[in-house]
């Protein structure tokens, strides 16, 4: 059995980015985590200790989310690495952080940075 948890459009307002005036202003950022891991013991015993618990993940991502970073990748990577020393279960892992209009010359949704393993 295969087995997942994703935890889907986090909502964060930060204070990352090359520029100055990125990190002083502060721009809305949208992550996402997606975690494979054998949680078929809760899927039978129904108890929140046989399972990744998202209630800690999301506190992991906004720890991260809170300190300021120059890049995305670095954020991503933080939080890809506490998530996986916390949580040694997790067979494989998705980070995606993804900065609303970023600043450049043309117009872009968002710039998003993905770490997978």
């Amino acid at each position: 059995m295969k087995t997942s948890i994703k935890l889907s459009d986090i909502r964060f307002f930060a204070y990352h980015g090359v520029l100055e005036q990125e990190r002083k202003a502060g721009n809305n950022y949208v992550v996402n985590i997606h975690l494979n891991a054998d949680l078929s013991l809760a899927c039978e015993s129904d108890n929140v200790e046989d399972t990744i618990n998202y209630a800690l993940v999301y506190d992991i991502v906004e720890k991260e989310m809170k300190k300021p970073s120059n890049l995305l990748e670095h954020v991503a990577m933080r939080i890809f690495k506490s998530i996986k020393s916390t949580f040694p279960q997790i067979l494989s892992i998705e980070v995606r952080l993804a900065k609303s209009n970023p600043p450049v010359r043309g117009e872009i949704k968002c710039a998003e940075v993905i770490i997978s393993e």
